[in-house]
């Protein structure tokens, strides 16, 4: 009788044990949901290299009151017919929760097509210092050169003028020149930019279909910024050097209005119009370095009306995000 008391007893105090452990590890774990993440400050202004890295973390509770908000205005600007559709992906850089909004949804890049030709001559230059330096002649396309872009370079390259690797690479992306993406694109082979796209795992199998359709989503595109800010495929001075070009983009209509004007931002945007619907999309995907708390914010949208609509939309958009940083 007194084995079995002893028994019941010890049995109770293993059962009490274990549920105090179980509900004091599930708190740890709910406080400190997300930051499965190692990182090591290597003093560089743009990116953050990550040491460790848990598999990809979904929506944390705590972003569920900005998805919603979002949600809303999504909403409202279809129902004001300003914009037809929208895809959102928004990650916190430090810790990695994330959430999208119609994130598997395929747009044209337009534009934004330029951030793989930028990492993918920067990759190259790892191994050859010298390519950046190399020189090549300016093509002369017309039908996809900087006579058909509606947001034209400030500054553009000339067509037939020689310019080094590096300077067209900085027209590519500061002035988003489409004769300086031309002519860098022609001189690679398509392995070399496939290649791009593999390594990262980035899907664009539709393009073999029709290059110019819709050939990717919001998620996949913003793994070309998650890739740069950590450190994890270009090294570290060569996406260093990526993102201080994507800080330098002249264009700050979208992404860049919705945050104070001593906020950085490293981003590039996209427009195309299909002359055969009058579809027009717009899109604005980049990192805002929010004091200790920086993010991916990708914004892909859909319009019949006029490109400042999806632009003003996606203003509201950044604002909101931006806002909702100090409450998380």
């Amino acid at each position: 009788m007194i084995l079995k008391k002893i028994f019941v007893v010890w049995f109770f105090s293993l059962l009490i044990i274990f549920l105090v452990g179980f509900l004091i590890g599930k708190t740890k774990n709910e406080e400190h949901y997300g930051e499965e993440i190692v990182r090591k400050n290597f003093n560089y202004k743009y990116i953050n290299p990550i040491l460790e890295c848990n598999s990809d973390i979904s929506l944390n509770s705590k972003l569920t009151p900005i998805k919603e908000s979002i949600e809303s205005i999504i909403n409202q600007e279809v129902s004001k017919k300003n914009i037809t559709f929208a895809s959102i992906y928004y990650r916190d850089l430090n810790n990695g929760p994330w959430f999208g909004i119609n994130e598997k949804e395929y747009f044209s890049p337009a534009s934004l097509i330029k951030v793989p030709i930028l990492i993918a001559y920067l990759k190259k230059a790892e191994t050859d210092p010298s390519l950046l330096q190399k020189k090549l002649t300016v093509s002369d396309n017309p039908e996809t050169g900087n006579n058909i872009q509606n947001i034209k370079p400030s500054v553009a390259t000339v067509v037939k003028q020689e310019y080094t690797i590096e300077k067209l690479l900085e027209e590519m992306i500061i002035y988003s020149d489409n004769n300086a993406y031309n002519t860098l694109a022609e001189n690679l082979t398509g392995d070399e930019i496939m290649k791009v796209y593999q390594d990262l795992d980035v899907d664009i199998s539709k393009a073999f279909e029709n290059p110019n359709g819709n050939i990717i989503t919001v998620k996949n595109y913003a793994s070309f910024f998650r890739i740069l800010y950590n450190g994890s495929y270009l090294n570290n001075e060569m996406s260093e050097k990526a993102l201080k070009l994507l800080n330098q983009v002249e264009y700050k209509d979208a992404l860049v209005a919705g945050v104070p004007k001593d906020i950085m931002v490293s981003h590039k945007f996209g427009e195309r119009k299909y002359l055969d619907t009058n579809e027009i999309q717009f899109h604005d995907c980049g990192i805002v370095y929010f004091p200790k708390k920086p993010y991916l914010l990708c914004v892909m949208t859909k319009t019949t009306q006029n490109a400042n609509k999806a632009i003003n939309f996606i203003k509201e958009i950044s604002q909101v995000v931006y806002r909702s940083q100090n409450k998380q």
